[in-house]
């Protein structure tokens, strides 16, 4: 399955009050694994950035004078999304200034509906989570994804991170999908499809190079908890 980890910053939180895209960073994945593609572009918004806003992203006015307009990057933009599952943390988000400009753009583009499926993050969190921090820090924090390069936001190293925060995720996860429905009213929604066994599955044993990672990543997620994580202890009890 080809999947893109897409994440934009904005030039404030209200689409609805014509606020506008200023970067969009996206890594594309392939079977689970970063295949090193990936998309991404500054723009000028055509607009101030509130303050706010760029206290959190570093990106000032003068930084995007020179640097496109969404109309200019918008075929390249969709070529690279077209056909993929977008994996997005708070995808109502994203996608909703997405939307934006594609409209802004021309009514050619139509939605992001149209051309990728999308998979929201902080729904897939908030279940597996409920009642803790599920922000892209707390995440990573949770699941031993290094982070320590994140000093300020970016579209490019947020996408990065949610790449391998999605792996850690959904390690071991199988026919379970947490769906964005991009046509619902500002609320993501879930949808677990049928699960149909046709036949046995094969099982490929995992070699001498993925077992070492596999170990490093516990290491990780026991160093995140402060003691055995509930992978480590899975593991403990069926070797024995």
């Amino acid at each position: 399955m080809r999947q893109v980890v897409l994440d934009t910053e904005t030039t404030g939180l209200e689409v609805q009050q014509g606020h506008r895209l200023v970067e969009i960073g996206a890594v594309e994945m392939i079977g689970r694994r970063p295949t090193g593609r990936h998309f991404h572009t500054y723009l000028n918004p055509e607009r101030a950035i509130d303050e706010e806003a760029s206290k959190v992203t570093g990106i000032k006015d003068e930084d995007l004078i020179d640097k496109p307009f969404f109309r200019d990057k918008v075929d390249e933009f969709l070529e690279f999304i077209k056909g993929a599952e977008l994996i997005i943390h708070n995808a109502a988000f994203d996608v909703g200034f997405l939307d934006a400009e594609l409209r802004m753009a021309g009514a050619q583009y139509g939605r992001i509906a149209d051309h990728a499926s999308v998979l929201d993050t902080l729904v897939m969190a908030r279940t597996m989570y409920p009642g803790q921090r599920n922000s892209l820090d707390a995440l990573c924090k949770r699941l031993g994804v290094d982070n320590t390069k994140r000093d300020l936001h970016g579209g490019l190293l947020d996408a990065q991170l949610l790449a391998d925060v999605y792996v850690a995720m959904t390690s071991g996860q199988v026919g379970l999908d947490f769906v964005f429905d991009a046509g619902a009213d500002n609320n993501a929604s879930r949808v677990l499809d049928n699960i149909v066994i046709t036949r046995r599955p094969i099982v490929l044993r995992a070699s001498p190079e993925e077992a070492e990672l596999h170990d490093k990543r516990l290491d990780a997620l026991d160093k995140a908890v402060g003691g055995q994580s509930i992978w480590r202890r899975l593991e403990s009890d069926t070797l024995h």
